[in-house]
């Protein structure tokens, strides 16, 4: 497939998907959405891949919704941004979200707005140290969107996440990292070897227990823990009959390294 505004690549079971509006710091369009969602369902219909990576092209990771794009654009009439969150960003988060392989996102330089939402949609999260992530929608008066007021406060507390939200100061990379916002912050140079060495392990795990974990971890934020044990147990069930389960203790009783398909 050929793209105009994102980049797609497999290789090694692990896709690679980077916004590529570099000129105007990789910031949403409709046309990006619309290819977006051809990558992530070529990803779906592709057996071999087992790991998603997430990056943005240039100096930033995205800058957001591009608000010269028609879809948002000020014109004679006010513009129904409602439909576009959901004609677009809603699906792509839920999509995101409930991806059958895990997904992790390489934040390099501005992470905003929709922008910062979108990475923290993914399940590991590395940010480069000159990386930041501001939540600008108040200055534009609007709310955060893109699952920003679903992430934000379950990630870091409804205390930071108000004043992230309210204030729309910039959170630099490193603490976002120390409020527990992302995984880790790394240096420059080490982003793109570090996201790919995490991006093997991941392809090379048994790719549906990761993913069952996600599925029970984000259940358990509203489940009683009696309805959490009865998942837990339903999981383990399914899990216990897995391709991946058989060869996880047959490499650890032999005491060789698993080789894992994510079956």
């Amino acid at each position: 497939m050929t793209f105009s505004t994102i980049t797609y690549v497999v290789e090694a079971g692990i896709a690679r998907l980077t916004l590529n509006r570099p000129e105007r710091l990789n910031s949403f369009t409709e046309e990006m959405h619309a290819e977006i969602r051809l990558a992530l369902a070529a990803l779906d219909a592709d057996r071999s891949v087992r790991a998603l990576v997430l990056s943005g092209a240039g100096r930033g990771f995205c800058a957001g919704q591009d608000l010269n794009d028609r879809s948002v654009a000020i014109g004679d009439s006010p513009p129904d941004i409602g439909v576009t969150i959901e004609n677009n960003y809603k699906p792509l988060v839920l999509r995101l979200q409930n991806l059958r392989v895990p997904t992790l996102c390489a934040v390099n330089g501005i992470a905003a707005g929709a922008g910062a939402s979108l990475a923290l949609a993914c399940d590991i999260v590395i940010a480069a140290r000159s990386a930041s992530f501001l939540q600008a929608f108040s200055k534009i008066g609007l709310i955060p969107d893109t699952g920003g007021t679903w992430f934000l406060p379950q990630r870091v507390g409804m205390a930071r996440a108000l004043g992230l939200a309210l204030l729309a100061d910039k959170l630099p990379a490193e603490k976002a990292a120390a409020w527990g916002l992302i995984w880790d912050c790394v240096d420059d140079a080490e982003l793109m070897p570090t996201v790919n060495r995490l991006a093997a392990q991941l392809a090379g795990a048994p790719t549906r227990a990761l993913v069952r974990t996600r599925e029970a971890m984000r259940a358990g934020i509203t489940n009683s823990l009696e309805t959490q044990l009865d998942l837990e147990r339903d999981l383990m069930q399914e899990l216990g009959h897995s391709h991946d389960y058989r060869e996880g203790v047959t490499a650890f009783m032999t005491r060789r390294a698993p080789n894992f398909t994510g079956e």
